[in-house]
């Protein structure tokens, strides 16, 4: 998607919510063109971006778990994000990884969890780990990048019940 469809997207919105870029190993000058003409309220470094990396907005960082470690996520502001490393793949993984890993950084940080999550087991994670928030993409496709608006709901209403709770 170009920067000019996602600011149509943005502008085209009734209710405006926080708008977050994700990039991947982008020069920051680039990011910050982009964050400048979509509207970006935050950008979300998917890459092997070093911390100090100079984000044009607030960054959340997505720090990937690998082989049941936790990445260090001290040198990073709130919010972060946690999801599963693969090999193959630089971005969003789909896989799930052990949320237990992830107890003691929920007790005293701002921790977004993706990887694997879908409307059958989000809520329990919700429930067990009341994270600060949840990130999901392949979960709730019916096909590869194409977003099912009836897994959309299931996910949101799960995520709802839970934090009802």
């Amino acid at each position: 998607m170009t920067a000019d469809e996602a600011r149509a997207i943005v502008d085209s919105l009734e209710r405006r919510p926080e708008i977050v870029g994700v990039f991947i190993d982008q020069p920051p000058a680039e990011v910050a063109e982009i964050a400048e003409r979509v509207g970006l309220d935050r950008v979300q470094l998917h890459g092997s971006e070093p911390p100090g990396y100079a984000a044009p907005r607030p960054p959340i960082k997505v720090l990937k778990v690998r082989d049941g470690v936790l990445p260090d996520a001290a040198p990073w502001p709130d919010p972060v994000l946690l999801d599963s490393w693969s090999s193959d793949q630089r971005g969003g993984t789909g896989r799930a990884w052990d949320w237990e890993l992830a107890r003691p950084l929920l007790a005293t940080r701002r921790v977004i969890v993706a990887g694997g999550l879908n409307p059958e087991n989000v809520r329990d994670l919700v429930e067990r780990y009341r994270p600060y928030g949840v990130d999901v993409s392949s979960g709730v496709e019916s096909r590869p990048r194409v977003k099912d608006p009836a897994l959309v709901r299931a996910f949101v209403v799960a995520v709802r019940k839970a934090d009802a709770e």
